[in-house]
């Protein structure tokens, strides 16, 4: 007798694209819950899509820079604040399977990609509220 295989789904390939509709209602509630949970956190939220896949960056006002990081980067205070405000904080990326059916994976600026991860309860498909969260808590916890 051959061997039985089980099937199971993969949460960080396929999904499914999102309509106009559904890409400005992802919008609005991943703009709304960082507004309400992390007010004066970022001075601005990006959320942009490519077929399933729905980016998560967010800025932030930068600190005053010291004399020597200016030196080290060539750069006038000006120059070095505009360019921090303009860098994107990668938050995550979440692949889309239904409207609240959503896989994780977090940016790992070391390997400069993004990478599986399950959600704080350990389930491998959450909200994009859930991975806001656990973007914004990666990063500043």
């Amino acid at each position: 007798m051959g061997k039985s295989h089980t099937w199971a789904p993969n949460p960080h390939s396929g999904g499914t694209s999102l309509s106009d509709f559904e890409k400005r209602m992802t919008i609005e509630r991943i703009q709304r819950h960082a507004e309400q949970k992390y007010k004066g956190m970022y001075t601005r939220i990006d959320v942009r899509f490519h077929g399933p896949l729905c980016y998560i960056d967010a800025y932030k006002e930068p600190a005053e820079p010291d004399a020597a990081l200016l030196k080290m980067n060539h750069e006038t205070r000006d120059e070095y604040i505009q360019r921090m405000r303009n860098y994107p904080i990668h938050l995550g990326r979440i692949r889309h399977f239904s409207n609240d059916r959503w896989s994780y994976a977090f940016y790992t600026y070391s390997n400069d990609r993004y990478e599986p991860a399950t959600f704080e309860n350990g389930e491998w498909f959450g909200t994009p509220e859930a991975a806001f969260d656990m973007g914004a808590r990666y990063l500043y916890d």
